[in-house]
């Protein structure tokens, strides 16, 4: 099974495509509703509108065996402590090795960012933001979803 934190998912497409080819059930989980695909393989579920409310369910659910698709730090880090395979919307892996790094990083941008607004004198602060989403990122997130599955099913 594949859950996906669909809040900002840019590669909800690209996860129908290779559920559809693969065989491999969906959970589209999210806040709110939104247009999912009316097949058998797709299930929208929508969660109370609470502060990490689809974190919260995704978690709850992650467990070996079961892909966790998310953009958000702190439920990958979850939901690898629940066993579960863990992709960004980039195709990079969340693993118990590279988690915990994540999570302090971004810690210390959110700590960076409070400092550098609390210092600046027009409470304006320069946000770069992440990278835009290119094709190379959705081939790279193509690929690696591709790879879960077969680890999965060989027993990996």
């Amino acid at each position: 099974m594949i859950l996906v934190d669909a809040d900002a998912c840019p590669v909800k497409d690209e996860i129908y495509r290779v559920a559809r080819r693969t065989g491999v059930p969906v959970k589209v989980v999210a806040n709110s509703y939104f247009r999912v695909p009316a097949e058998p393989l797709f299930e929208q579920v929508v969660v109370g509108d609470g502060f990490d409310a689809a974190d919260d369910w995704i978690a709850e659910r992650a467990a070996p065996g079961v892909i966790v698709i998310t953009g958000d730090i702190l439920l990958a880090d979850r939901a690898v402590k629940a066993g579960a395979t863990v992709l960004g919307h980039n195709g990079r892996p969340f693993t118990a090795t590279n988690v915990g790094t994540a999570v302090a990083a971004r810690a210390l941008a959110e700590d960076t960012r409070a400092m550098s607004w609390a210092g600046s004198r027009s409470g304006e602060t320069s946000r770069s933001g992440p990278a835009p989403f290119a094709a190379a990122d959705r081939s790279r997130f193509l690929s690696a979803l591709d790879e879960a599955i077969g680890r999965i099913r060989r027993g990996r």
